[in-house]
């Protein structure tokens, strides 16, 4: 058989002994060989439970309940080494053990108890436990166990010998009969106090009857003292604040004039701006007019002259091309197939002279879009003030006015205008039948200007009168 490898568990301890070691190894993990032997042992605390009997000085017998944590002491080598060979042969609960630490204690706390007064065990418990503590701590220490903990619990009479229950019971009726002294005692006392207490009270309550007497009036004149302060530190408050008021409307209005100074100026400085921007409105429209106007006939021009001459070069090309194969074919094929590629080019090459002219349209179209872009943003968006300019600028009115001149050039016309002295109710009244005649002549301008708004789109001026209807409707 090899080597074997052995590990303890937490609350364990490995004890080897044989080959090579001299007495007994403690390890918590060890390699056993081969001659040696390894047992575990358990360090964990157990708890005991005991009641002792024992007798005190006077020969009284008493019961001692009593629990005990006790457990190998496992931060001392030496006693580890003391535990693992005289208790870890056996088991921590079994009869052996529990009998061995029973006798001890019992031991110890009954020669504690024969050298002590029942009296004495009884009224100084606390000191009697710590003794039987330390003195059971110092025979366990032999066994390498030490007292993790000891709950020593109230001392108990043995059956047929009743002293505590006696001792209670004294005690108890000792107790009674001082509280019925006591309570006598409190009677006494409370009945006196009460007496002293009533003539007390009366005599602090006519003390105190004359200095409220004497508090209230001083209280009722130092009021009327404060009230007259206050009513004259109110005037002058009130005083103060209209003095601040009248100061303070006093200053709104002076800021009030100066604020409308201000606006007057304000609104004849915005009226001059306003008829400065018109102007470089005006100026700047014609401005870009002539720039764009320029520079898009330039273009359309250039990209013209660039595909008439790619397309005189194409052709020149063509030309010297069917030249070459003409001379060169020997048969109508070979001329037939020369014509065609000549007729291909030339299409190519008027497709190619018609996308440049195309081109060419396309930003002439573009340039003039932008010009009537930037015209009607000049024109602050009216899109019938921008029509009004360009029928002007483009002569279209001239032109109608011509035309209308042409129509009726060579017309003599004459207007007589005949009133009879009897018509119109008023035999003395010439003058209202010529009136007559002068509305009949006004009531044909509506065809006209309906006729003028149907051609062109423009109204009457507001002062002629306005288009409310139809054709032949308007109002002045």
């Amino acid at each position: 058989m090899g080597f074997v490898y052995r590990i303890a568990s937490p609350s364990e301890y490995l004890a080897i002994t044989g080959y090579n070691i001299s007495d007994v190894k403690l390890a918590k993990k060890a390699w056993v060989a081969p001659g040696q032997r390894c047992t575990r042992f358990d360090i964990s605390p157990v708890n005991y439970t005991f009641e002792v009997q024992a007798m005190s000085a006077e020969k009284l017998p008493f019961i001692l309940p009593a629990v005990f944590t006790i457990g190998p002491r496992a931060d001392d080598e030496e006693c580890l080494l003391r535990y693992a060979k005289l208790i870890s042969p056996h088991d921590k609960l079994s009869h052996h053990v529990n009998e061995l630490v029973k006798g001890v204690i019992e031991g110890e706390t009954r020669v504690l108890a024969a050298s002590m007064t029942m009296e004495e065990i009884f009224r100084g418990t606390k000191s009697f436990k710590q003794a039987v503590f330390e003195n059971v701590q110092l025979e366990l220490n032999q066994f390498g166990l030490i007292i993790y903990n000891a709950n020593v619990k109230q001392l108990v009479d043995v059956p047929g010998h009743e002293y505590f229950s006696y001792l209670g019971q004294k005690t108890q009726q000792e107790a009674v009969n001082q509280a019925k002294v006591d309570v006598a005692e409190a009677r006494m006392k409370g009945e006196v106090g009460a007496k002293e207490r009533e003539g007390t009270t009366r005599q602090n309550a006519a003390k105190v009857d004359a200095e409220t007497r004497v508090y209230t009036v001083k209280r009722q004149g130092e009021g009327a003292k404060e009230e007259a302060r206050v009513k004259a530190e109110v005037k002058v408050f009130e005083n103060e604040r209209e003095a601040e008021v009248a100061a303070a409307n006093s200053e709104l209005a002076m800021k009030k004039a100066g604020w409308e100074q201000q606006a007057r100026v304000a609104e004849v400085e915005t009226a001059k701006a306003v008829e400065v921007e018109r102007r470089n409105a005006a100026r700047q429209t014609e401005k870009l007019k002539a720039e764009h106007l320029s520079k898009a006939i330039v273009d359309y021009e250039m990209k013209v002259q660039e595909a008439n001459w790619e397309l005189y070069n194409r052709q020149k090309a063509a030309e010297a091309k069917l030249f070459e194969t003409e001379r060169e074919a020997e048969a109508r094929r070979a001329s037939a197939e020369a014509a065609f590629f000549a007729r291909q080019r030339e299409a190519e090459a008027e497709l190619y002279a018609k996308r440049k002219e195309a081109e060419g349209l396309a930003a002439m179209g573009q340039a003039q879009s932008e010009y009537l872009s930037a015209m009607l943003g000049a024109l602050g968006g009216s899109y019938g003030a921008l029509r009004d300019y360009l029928m002007i600028t483009s002569g279209v009115y001239q032109e109608m006015a011509r035309i209308n001149a042409d129509a009726i050039r060579g017309l003599e016309p004459k207007i007589s205008v005949w009133s009879g002295a009897g018509e119109g109710g008023d035999a003395g009244g010439g003058g209202g039948g010529a009136m007559k005649e002068m509305a009949g002549v006004y009531k044909m301008l509506p065809p006209l200007l309906t006729t003028v708004h149907e051609q062109t789109g423009m109204l009457p001026p507001a002062w002629m009168g306005t288009l409310t209807g139809g054709p032949s409707s308007t109002s002045s």
